[in-house]
């Protein structure tokens, strides 16, 4: 069955329809102007057997050109004096199973990197935002078990259907070792396999250069990199900057306001270094060109930069919500995979291109047979050639 592909609360639903992809009187701002047809066959459900040998279709918006490529190609497109800034964010095993007091079953999945509490001698306490699923929602006050070494209390069931816990296990352990022993890489929803996680996922739904734990989903355009591809990359003389966004579960949060403008975008922990802000500021001052890997990325720089356009060493929490209209002082070009109907990241890369440039490409990438989403294929969005 083919339609365009909607998300609609925690759930990719295909739907059909005999709208037309896009028409030239569609108002940037309006949310049903921001659908496409996909067949379902096309959501990657599985990543390329080699990182870069995923596919890169090449988006020249300076002469509304198009070009089909492999992402190993993205090293046609750059120059020595091109600046490449990646995310080294790490996901973390958020998704948790085990058992409630009753010993019926239960799944947790934890927003956000629990945030370590006063301990005593003998337990390490740490907070945490989740999403509770059950037969029966857990009772305020009751006890979750995932092993003999770490439970969570359920603190407060919000309104919003999250729950507040607090997880404690033995002070003597390390909560990301626990984690990664005892939990799941919390795959995007529209993965959808009759066996859940594969054991590549752990290596897979990461990139190879994360470093700094505390994302609950991938920054997916650098999953395209390979180690190789990044030295070939370094030895044509390319430099090479991190900065840091945890992505968390808003990434996946529908967009429920007609009027574009009026959705609140989630905020996420960022982190910009003084090196890193002092290597783009210098190629921009040289008139080099900003390659943004991922929309985590372009997000971060753009909230780091001020008025001038210069790019502040910052920490803290981002809240900047890209749409068109945006005007975008630090990016010049940017890599990224194809996103989902109706979303935030769909504005960005919207306002970055034009929205009918970005329709019509997705489109043909439809016809082409890419793979979208998460495990799919890239576009390399160019505005500065």
């Amino acid at each position: 069955m083919q339609g365009p592909v909607a998300v609609m609360g925690r759930k990719l639903q295909l739907l059909l329809s005999s709208r037309p992809l896009f028409s030239p009187m569609d108002n940037e701002f309006l949310l049903s102007a921001y659908n496409y047809l996909l067949p379902e066959e096309q959501i990657a459900q599985h990543p390329a057997a080699r990182r870069e040998k995923s596919r890169l279709l090449e988006l020249n918006c300076v002469d509304n050109s198009r070009r089909h490529r492999l992402f190993e190609e993205i090293t046609d497109l750059l120059r020595p004096d091109d600046l490449l800034v990646v995310n080294n964010t790490k996901v973390f095993p958020a998704r948790l199973l085990g058992n409630k007091e009753t010993g019926g079953k239960v799944e947790m999945l934890l927003l956000h990197f629990p945030e370590p509490v006063v301990n005593d001698s003998t337990t390490a306490r740490a907070k945490a935002l989740s999403l509770i699923k059950s037969s029966k929602r857990p009772r305020q006050g009751s006890v979750l078990h995932f092993a003999n070494n770490l439970l969570a209390r359920i603190d407060k069931l919000r309104p919003d259907g999250k729950v507040e816990v607090t997880l404690e296990y033995p002070a003597d352990d390390n909560l990301e070792l626990l984690l990664e022993t005892l939990g799941q890489i919390p795959l995007p929803p529209y993965i959808r396999r009759p066996d859940g996680n594969s054991k590549d996922d752990p290596i897979r739904y990461q990139t190879t250069y994360a470093r700094h734990t505390g994302s609950v989903a991938a920054p997916t355009a650098g999953l395209h990199f390979s180690e190789d591809l990044l030295a070939k990359i370094t030895t044509l003389g390319i430099e090479q900057v991190s900065v840091t966004l945890h992505v968390g579960y808003g990434t996946f949060a529908p967009v429920r306001c007609d009027d574009i403008r009026k959705h609140e975008i989630h905020k996420e922990y960022v982190s910009v270094p003084p090196a890193t802000a002092a290597a783009i500021n210098r190629v921009k001052a040289a008139s080099g060109r900003i390659w943004s890997v991922g929309t985590t990325t372009a997000r971060t720089l753009e909230f780091a930069a001020d008025k001038n356009g210069r790019v502040q060493p910052i920490e803290g929490f981002c809240g900047l919500y890209i749409y068109p209209g945006y005007r975008f002082g630090v990016v010049d070009n940017l890599i990224t995979n194809f996103h989902l109907p109706q979303s935030s990241l769909l504005f960005l890369v919207s306002a970055l291109a034009g929205k009918q440039q970005i329709l019509e490409s997705y489109k043909e990438a439809v016809q082409e047979g890419y793979r979208f989403f998460s495990y799919g294929d890239a576009m390399a969005i160019i505005t500065r050639a």
